[in-house]
């Protein structure tokens, strides 16, 4: 006879059921009410992240120092300058010999325009000059109709320039202060919270902030391994600036996704304007074989290795969070899934039961079978 479902089995399935959705649903209805509150409150929230970042990248000499007897707002006062003066010598290395040989790249992009007129004036597309004045005409045309649009996008811009300056020196100051103070938080922490909480806040935050650390070395290897590869390829080819471009590699390697594709850009087009169209392919395909060796070998492997995630996590959680939040999901995103993978093996090391001790199993009497 085939077998009958149990109305006793089944009511209490569907009432575990039921008790499990609402227990999921308050938690999703928290966690968008705690989404909602950190995007209110973004403009404190994202320099205080960014701080932390900087703050785990300049640590360790901060904490050599201190070590070596030197007092905690001396100790962070020569690291922050530090720091400012390593950002203003990035900076200066960029620029300094693009503008050394803006002439010569203005000269390229000037041959490069008229080649490419040239070869648009050929078959198969046979384009004349007029036909190209009059494309100018009607973009002239369309530039000025639009002039409001383009005026409230340029002030658009400046004001996100503006609001990053701002995030810049407010950061940089929190970061003071962090590497100044950064080791009282925690016995700090300790004695402002109650009962349980002053063990496992404090335990959580020390762990959060070591995975902080292992984030910002993971990017670090693999901005390296980015700029020498790529540094490398642009030298066999023959492109200028290539000190520089290894630079902005690297640096634009802290910001996932997009900085890389500026980088490649960049590259790409200095390699068109000085070296031609088979140079500046030769170019973008090195950078597209190294970018995918970084994105999907080295960056998951070395962030998977020092943060304790497998590495299909770390790609899905960088096309989660650029997909929510753009640019500052893709960055966050990481740091963001190893931290709730710290509270979560923490939260399973207090509900597990405690493995038993050999010790108390060598003597506890054996149950005979009955």
């Amino acid at each position: 006879m085939p077998a009958t479902l149990s109305s006793t089995k089944t009511r209490a399935a569907l009432r575990t059921s039921a008790r499990v959705s609402l227990q999921m649903l308050l938690l999703l209805v928290g966690t968008g009410v705690a989404l909602w509150i950190v995007g209110q409150m973004w403009s404190v929230v994202w320099p205080l992240v960014v701080a932390l970042l900087l703050t785990t990248l300049t640590w360790p000499l901060t904490r050599f120092l201190r070590r070596r007897g030197w007092p905690p707002a001396l100790a962070a006062s020569l690291v922050t300058v530090l720091f400012l003066l390593v950002a203003a010598g990035i900076v200066v290395l960029i620029a300094v010999p693009v503008a050394s040989q803006s002439g010569q790249l203005v000269d390229g992009v000037v041959d490069g325009i008229q080649r490419l007129r040239t070869w648009a004036a050929g078959p198969p597309l046979n384009i004349g000059d007029d036909q190209v004045t009059q494309a100018l005409d009607s973009a002239v045309a369309r530039l000025q109709d639009s002039v409001g649009s383009v005026i409230d996008a340029t002030l658009a811009g400046v004001g996100t320039v503006v609001n990053g300056v701002v995030t810049a020196v407010l950061a940089l100051f929190l970061m003071f202060f962090f590497l100044k103070d950064g080791p009282r938080f925690v016995p700090w922490l300790t004695k402002q919270l109650p009962g349980r909480l002053a063990v496992d806040v404090p335990v959580v935050a020390t762990r959060g902030w070591d995975t902080l650390g292992a984030f910002v070395r993971s990017q670090a290897y693999v901005g390296l391994l980015d700029a020498v590869f790529i540094g490398v390829g642009l030298w066999i080819v023959g492109v200028p600036l290539v000190l520089p471009l290894a630079v902005l590699t690297f640096v634009a390697a802290f910001v996932p996704i997009v900085g890389a594709l500026f980088a490649g850009f960049v590259a790409v087009l200095i390699a068109l304007v000085s070296n031609g169209l088979t140079d500046a392919l030769i170019v973008l395909a090195i950078i597209i074989v190294v970018q995918q060796l970084e994105g999907n070998v080295l960056q998951p492997m070395l962030q998977s290795r020092g943060l304790g995630l497998h590495a299909a996590v770390i790609l899905l959680a960088v096309t989660l969070g650029g997909s929510l939040a753009g640019i500052a999901g893709s960055l966050l995103a990481v740091p963001v899934a190893a931290l709730l993978a710290v509270l979560w093996n923490y939260l399973r090391e207090q509900l597990s039961d405690p493995s038993p001790d050999p010790d108390d199993a060598e003597h506890s009497p054996t149950q005979l079978p009955s």
